[in-house]
């Protein structure tokens, strides 16, 4: 069984800088596909970023593009978001997720993580 365990959340100043850490277990790692979601109350559920098992990146939301970097370190079993330039309007619960399998479409996960508020102040 895989468990996510998130941390690095808090508070920022517009213009200020984060990083979220989602460290994995129970799971085979290297082969699986990870992301990072957000989710304010009264929006939909954001898909900001995906990084694939073989390090392929994508960055589905134009919002994010520029500002928030995903990594992956696999001896550590921990993937990252880097976010810079941080603006009120990125003020969100956030979420990381991992598949199963390597062959997963982007977007699709099976495990997530417990959520990590981020609060930005203008």
């Amino acid at each position: 069984q895989v468990q996510l365990v998130q941390s690095g959340g808090g508070l920022a100043q517009a213009g200020g800088s984060l990083r979220l850490s989602c460290a994995a277990s129970g799971g085979t790692f290297t082969t699986s596909n990870l992301g990072w979601f957000r989710q304010a109350p009264g929006r939909e559920r954001e898909f900001v970023a995906d990084i694939r098992w073989s390090g392929t990146i994508t960055y589905p939301v134009d919002s994010v593009k520029g500002r928030f970097t995903i990594s992956r370190d696999n001896a550590k079993n921990t993937v990252y978001l880097q976010m810079n330039r941080l603006k009120p309007e990125d003020t969100a619960v956030y979420y990381c997720a991992a598949s199963r399998i390597s062959w997963s479409p982007v977007g699709k996960f099976d495990y997530w993580g417990q959520g990590t508020q981020v609060t930005v102040s203008a």
